[in-house]
């Protein structure tokens, strides 16, 4: 049975799409079978891993939308063990459709049936929203890890998003777990990250990951070019931050501080 983790924040900006990509390609390179399912109709994960959206004949949208099963829409990467459902184009009216379809919040958990026996993990690459798709990525998963950029508004963002994984724990998935928050672009030379780096820990203790991943121009650079931070550029210190999250996330139960 796979672990599936959604990667979720409403803010854009923090790293989300980065994370899912690096934490997926590190969990397959420990000899995991990983998918990651692009739900963000943006298809950053998708085009960042190197995958022509505009090209490829079917993505996650066909699944949502009963037009293909998951099967069919799986692609294998590169880096061994990971395999990619893509998001393209037509995600973006998913949204709407999905108001119409009866238990529109469990589509894609619905979706994910096809295929959770087939993969250790299945991370979910979720929109910078708390819209209908982002639900459907929280409520199809067991555990979600939560990104957070090291600046001003953090906190009251984390605040609203454990807000609402706590409504769909009321009242669509008692079992979803909060697997942690991981500071990104953290920079230790400026005083606002070491602030909030604290103030995270203070308010929730217990749910910060050890390990915080720099701003790194790697990092950065790695989607242009369709790689992973692994292929790109594997001894920056990207990439052995999120080779170290990935390991924590392995672990039972997790490194927090």
């Amino acid at each position: 049975m796979s672990r599936i983790i959604s990667v979720a924040n409403q803010k854009g900006g923090v790293g989300k799409t980065t994370t899912s990509i690096n934490v997926a390609a590190s969990l397959a390179s420990f000899g995991n079978r990983v998918l990651l399912v692009d739900i963000d109709p943006q298809g950053n994960a998708s085009s960042g891993l190197g995958i022509n959206i505009k090209e490829i004949p079917y993505g996650i949208y066909e699944a949502l939308a009963g037009k293909a099963r998951l099967p069919d829409v799986i692609y294998p990467h590169s880096v061994d063990g990971l395999h990619v459902a893509p998001a393209t184009v037509d995600l973006a009216g998913a949204t709407v459709e999905l108001v119409q379809v009866a238990e529109r919040e469990f589509r894609l958990q619905h979706v994910l049936e096809d295929v959770v026996d087939s993969f250790d993990y299945i991370i979910i690459d979720c929109p910078p929203s708390l819209g209908l798709l982002t639900v459907n990525g929280i409520v199809a998963s067991s555990e979600v890890l939560i990104p957070v950029q090291t600046e001003y508004y953090a906190l009251e963002g984390l605040s609203q998003l454990l807000e609402t994984i706590e409504l769909i724990k009321e009242n669509l998935k008692p079992d979803i777990q909060v697997l942690g928050a991981v500071m990104t672009m953290f920079d230790e030379r400026y005083r606002l990250s070491q602030a909030v780096f604290h103030d995270l820990h203070k308010n929730f203790p217990n749910r910060v990951f050890r390990v915080v991943v720099p701003r790194n121009v790697r990092l950065a650079e790695a989607p242009s070019h369709g790689k992973t931070v692994f292929q790109y550029d594997p001894v920056s210190p990207g990439a052995n931050a999120y080779r170290r999250l990935a390991q924590d996330i392995h672990m039972h139960p997790p490194s927090y501080v």
